[in-house]
């Protein structure tokens, strides 16, 4: 019995790391029959005659796990936002934060393609940077055509499991080619009649970037709330989460509850309205989710 990490997934074969070495496996029936899929990122026992015959006999338990893209034991998420084309989108940041942060994943903001930007352009994206910084987040303003940024993004990545996620078109790819050359990961230009990119990412894997694991993903293809409860919304919102010891009740929404604590600080200018509009828009949309069955 040999003990690995899944590095790819890719047409019906898991590819496990393992002492150096790279087997290529499928995986038990049996887990097909229980409806579990071995998932990149995954902790796996397998038995192996030779490196292209193995097979996963037992799958570790998951401290997390993303469905689209399909990848487990996420440490970090980095995510990449272009300032323009695409135009940088708070609203879609916000979606992404609460997504990453309902998973227990560290979220860590790049904003792309600086290099684009005007003078007046540049000014409201460092005040959005300011914004994030001031409720706790890390942000990178970065260029991979100056290379400004990119260099600081390198230690983040050490000794953790990445995800490179965001819209499509904004530079994931050409973010990792900067950070090593030898990749040549394709990337695609911008569709200038739908203002957004093609996936150029086809299947999930985790590439060695400094000491760390790095997964260029096809993308986050639902930014759905499948997952996520009305109550448990604000802790999503770390500024709110921290506010809410001083609501009078607990299990506070911060919509019309008398003496909330978010809403005074909003009234203060102490949270940015564009980020309390973002979540009650989540509110509403959670409220008006189909129940599962």
């Amino acid at each position: 019995m040999l003990k690995g990490r899944i590095i790819k997934a890719l047409s019906g074969f898991y590819y496990v790391f393992s002492d150096g070495t790279v087997t290529q496996c499928r995986g038990r029936g049996v887990f097909r029959k229980q409806k579990i899929s071995p998932l990149v990122g995954d902790y796996v026992t397998f038995q192996a005659e030779n490196e292209l015959e193995g097979y996963i006999l037992d799958i570790e338990e998951r401290k997390n796990e993303l469905i689209r893209p399909p990848i487990a034991n996420v440490d970090q998420a980095v995510l990449v936002f272009s300032a323009i084309e695409p135009e940088f989108s708070p609203l879609l940041l916000d979606r992404f934060l609460v997504l990453v942060e309902a998973n227990g994943i560290k979220p860590l903001i790049c904003i792309s393609k600086m290099d684009l930007v005007t003078d007046d352009k540049k000014a409201i994206i460092e005040q959005y940077a300011k914004d994030y910084r001031d409720i706790g987040y890390d942000v990178l303003l970065t260029s991979t055509i100056t290379e400004n940024g990119v260099a600081d993004l390198l230690p983040y990545l050490d000794d953790c499991v990445t995800v490179v996620a965001g819209q499509s078109g904004v530079g994931k790819s050409s973010l990792l080619n900067a950070l090593k050359p030898e990749l040549e990961l394709k990337t695609n230009d911008i569709s200038t009649s739908l203002g957004r990119g093609k996936h150029t990412t086809r299947h999930v894997e985790l590439i060695s970037v400094g000491t760390g694991l790095v997964a260029d993903t096809p993308g986050f293809s639902s930014l759905e709330f499948i997952n996520i409860e009305l109550e448990d919304l604000s802790t999503c919102f770390p500024e709110m989460d921290r506010l809410s010891e001083n609501c009078k009740f607990r299990g506070c929404l911060h919509l019309s509850e008398p003496k909330c604590a978010v809403k005074s600080a909003l009234d203060e200018g102490s949270i940015p309205a564009y980020r309390y509009d973002h979540y009650t828009s989540f509110i509403e949309e959670i409220k008006q989710r189909k129940p599962r069955y």
